[in-house]
Order: C-alpha cells, then structure tokens, then sequence
C-alpha cells in the first residue's frame, strides 16, 4: 500500500473522481505528524483508557501496520463453503488463512438461544467463541458484527419484514427511557458475557473489534437512516460503548463505526458519527461501487481516500469493514475484480487501510474463491499483491513490537 511521505509539510489529497463531485466536497487538508502514536500514548486516542495491554497493542500495531500494508479477512471464514469442518477456504486457495475472522452476535443473543448443550442456538454460540479462540491462536485479528433481531418479535433484522409502526419505534424503543430499553441491556449483558469470557488457554483476554449497527444509512437494516434521528442513532451507539466499558467492565474492545458507502464527502461520513470518544475503527461496507466497472473503481477509491483522511486526522483506524462480489450458479465472476478493481480502488491514492473483509461462502454462493473456481488465480494475485497481507504475512499484533 501507498504511505504518507515524512518529507511532506502537509498533504493535500487529490480530487473525488466522482463525476458529480463539487469542490466543497473535496476531503480536506492533512498535516503529517510523524510518530505521533506511540506505545506511551496510544491509549489516548482509544475509547477505552482501561483497555487490555492486548487491546492497546493490537490498536497501536493495526494503526503503524497500516501505513503500507492491509490485512484481508473474511466472515465466517472457518465454517467453509462446502459447510464442512477443516481448513478456510481462503486457506484451501492460496495455502494460507486469512488474516481477520468476522463473527456475528446474532445467534449468540438469539431468543432461542437457551445455553442448553443440545440447544442448535448454543452450539453455534460455541463454535463461534471457539473459532475466536483459534484465530487468536494463529495471530488473526477477529472482529464481530452483530446483527440483531427487532426487538417486537425478534425473528428479523430487516426492516421489511416490520410493519410501518415496527419500524417507527423499534430503534427509538431501544434507548434510554424507551419501551425496548431493559431488552436491549439484555442482550448487552449477553454480549458482555461473552466478551469478558473471551480468553486464550493463559487466561489472556482476547481482544475483539466490534461493529455495531453498521450500515446504519441504509434502510434495510431497523436501526436504518429513516428510523432514528441523527442524534438518537448517537445514543444508542454511545450508550453500547459506555455500557460495555463502564457498566460491564468490558476492556478487550475496540470500537468500529461503518457506514454503507452512501457518503460522498467527509462531512457526510461524520453525520452519524459518535465521536471520537466512542470509536476506535473508521469503516465503510462497500458491495454497491464494486460492481465491476471503471466508475464504480473511482467512486469507491474517493470514499476510501476521504475515510483514509479522517483516521489519519483523529488517529484512528481506517478499515474496509464490508466488501465483495458474490459469484453464483448464475453470476458469474468479473474477470480481474480482486486485482484490477478492489485493488486498483484500494490503491488510486494515497489510502492507509488498516484491512479488508469479505462477506462469508455459502453453499450458493462464495465471495472469496475455492481452489476450483475459475476467479482462483485472481485472488491469489490479489493476495500476494505488494502491502497485502494474509495471516502468515502478519506482524505480531499483540505486543509492542514496532
């Protein structure tokens, strides 16, 4: 990957390609400061001050290795895209496993989840936790999404299987005060049990990125754009940090915020943006610009270069949290999509992406290439691309090593 010059006094980035961009839309001035994170102050530019050594490292090193290389993950990379137990299939591919494993709360805060042994709830909620548990072991990073159900009947997370009153109250139900709120502190105690349990064979926490109510400017998802205020959507993020960290003693967190890719400037980005406080991840999810096409290259090049910027501004990760493009019986893949587009979007400026994450295989469908598939060798290339880096290529992420 591209890095920040030292020399330079300060660094202006280049124009949006975007047709349709104006000047007061152009991401804004970066003045580089070298060294300014260092293992003393690292945790001071972290929402939690209390924070894992473990945690901090794993801020810190993200942040330094970002500067010239990107780590690619995928989510639920060890369930396999036959479905069967084994080796990744990123690993089945290019010999090696990923880099990021993404999880998912959601069957974990299942209402039928019962923590019985032959509850089918439960036992995912093992192999997750055991899956986290093996990716630490191998140096990955894990980072977990959560993609709750609706708090009236809980059997949903889209907004289209609400009705119009459903949606209008769901997501304000959830805040403090709000007809949901004792259930939502449920499901964050279950959360939190979870995270704080989280530990290797030593009894060391593992540390976890987590994301939650991610695409929120979209409405597919009920705690969607049309839903919630710009202010309550801050609330509620607010209120699962100060929760977790304060009120559950949860310290082996770091915090991603991830919009979809709707923004075209940085002060669109920052709509919804909690604050620097309640956030150690800058993300964007991006499936709609990689779609194959020369314009949609640019189009997503421009949003990386304005996320890119923000975390270099507030000393925070910036990160690829979602993206892909998902090969079926009857979609065939774009030839060169990993090496000429995502990677040519990832690199047309001067973007620092602490990692990548495609979207899990299925037994219909895959994002990330089986040894077999014709898109195989492209997404070897893409692996081996300078600054890309799957787990065998990781520096130690877990100890103050640079």
């Amino acid at each position: 990957m591209k890095t920040y010059l030292p020399q330079l006094i300060a660094l202006l980035f280049l124009a949006n390609c975007s047709s349709d961009k104006d000047t007061a839309s152009q991401p804004t001035q970066v003045v580089p400061v070298d060294d300014i994170l260092t293992p003393a102050n690292v945790r001071t530019y972290m929402v939690d001050a209390a924070a894992t050594a473990e945690a901090t490292a794993l801020f810190y090193n993200l942040k330094k290795n970002s500067a010239v290389n990107t780590a690619i993950g995928q989510q639920d990379a060890f369930g396999s895209f036959y479905g069967a137990e084994g080796d990744s299939d990123m690993k089945k591919t290019t010999g090696h496993d990923p880099a990021l494993l993404g999880s998912d709360f959601m069957f974990i805060t299942d209402a039928d989840n019962n923590g019985q042994p032959n509850n089918w709830f439960f036992q995912q909620e093992q192999k997750i936790i055991s899956d986290a548990r093996q990716a630490y072991s191998k140096g990955m990073i894990n980072t977990f999404c959560w993609h709750l159900r609706e708090p009236n009947h809980e059997v949903s997370f889209y907004a289209a299987d609400m009705t119009d009153e459903e949606k209008q109250t769901a997501f304000v139900g959830i805040l403090p005060g709000g007809i949901h709120h004792d259930w939502f502190k449920a499901k964050l105690d279950k959360v939190a049990q979870v995270l704080n349990d989280l530990k290797d064979s030593d009894g060391v926490s593992i540390p976890v990125i987590f994301r939650p109510f991610h695409e929120f400017d979209g409405n597919w998802f009920w705690w969607g754009k049309d839903y919630c205020s710009d202010a309550q959507y801050k609330e509620a993020y607010q209120f699962v940090v100060t929760y977790l960290r304060d009120v559950k003693g949860v310290h082996n967190v770091l915090y991603a915020f991830s919009p979809d890719n709707s923004y075209t400037s940085e002060t669109a980005y920052l709509t919804r943006y909690p604050g620097d406080d309640f956030v150690d991840v800058l993300g964007m999810d991006n499936y709609g610009d990689m779609n194959g096409t020369q314009s949609g290259i640019l189009n997503a090049a421009a949003k990386l270069e304005y996320l890119s910027a923000l975390a270099y501004q507030k000393v925070k990760i910036a990160a690829l949290t979602e993206t892909g493009y998902r090969v079926t019986n009857t979609i065939p893949p774009v030839d060169g999509w990993f090496t000429d587009y995502l990677y040519a979007a990832m690199n047309e400026h001067d973007i620092q992406l602490a990692y990548v994450m495609f979207w899990n295989n299925s037994a219909d469908g895959y994002y990330v290439p089986i040894p077999s598939s014709p898109n195989a060798s492209d997404f070897i290339s893409f692996s081996i691309k300078p600054g890309m880096q799957l787990v065998n290529n990781l520096p130690e992420l877990y100890q103050f090593t640079q």
